[in-house]
């Protein structure tokens, strides 16, 4: 059986390119076969967003992961404002049995209060935990998460994976989730997050760590006469 990397990714209309960004530098650098699944709103009937918070439309469709997979094997989770800088087989290989979840969990407070359209950018615990998920999607912990559990939750609830206890949740290495403009520039960096703002957007495309970004949108539209 091959041994293939199951990607779902965070998709938002306003920022397209960003997926198609993310998707070029995963595939730029990977050494083993990956299936991309788009988290778009229109995808799939099994779920309506009832949530009137959030900052993308993805926000909570992420939480649909493991039922997405039948509950089957693992996968990993990522919002679309990235790029990959290494291998996504080196993550894929940090996959830990004994977890539900595996996560950078970062400790810090924002230097922005408000980012890309004008969101407000509030701090709370755990924040920005789930941008980047390595779930275990077989973890019996993890098949409470149905379309009907996720709607009837508070994104407070679902973002501090709060359905876990503590020793469920793995500590990935801040390499694999960088939050560019946030932390300070960092060359070494496996996967970085535009948190604040994609570059693709006018106010971020020239700010921290960006020329990573618009190095892969030329890759994007290599070979297009526009």
């Amino acid at each position: 059986m091959i041994d293939k990397i199951t990607l779902t990714v965070g998709f938002d209309q306003r920022e397209s390119i960003a997926f198609h960004v993310f998707c070029q530098s995963v595939i730029d650098k990977a050494t083993k076969p990956v299936q991309f699944i788009p988290l778009a709103e229109n995808i799939s009937g099994l779920y309506k967003e009832t949530h009137t918070d959030g900052s993308n439309q993805f926000i909570y469709s992420r939480f649909l992961t493991p039922y997405l997979m039948n509950f089957d094997g693992w996968a990993i989770f990522a919002d679309g404002d990235m790029v990959c800088m290494a291998d996504i087989a080196e993550l894929w290989s940090l996959k830990d049995e004994s977890k539900a979840v595996c996560v950078v969990q970062h400790d810090y407070k924002t230097k922005a209060a408000r980012k890309y359209l004008g969101n407000i950018n509030q701090d709370y615990p755990r924040k920005n935990w789930s941008s980047l998920i390595l779930w275990n999607c077989s973890h019996p912990a993890n098949q409470i998460l149905t379309p009907e559990f996720i709607s009837s939750k508070p994104g407070s609830f679902l973002h501090r994976f709060s359905w876990l206890s503590d020793d469920l949740i793995g500590n990935l290495d801040p390499q694999w989730n960088w939050l560019a403009i946030e932390y300070e520039e960092n060359p070494q960096a496996k996967l970085v997050h535009y948190t604040l703002g994609t570059p693709c957007f006018k106010d971020y495309a020239n700010e921290s760590m960006s020329q990573y970004w618009h190095d892969v949108n030329s890759r994007v539209n290599e070979g297009f006469d526009f």
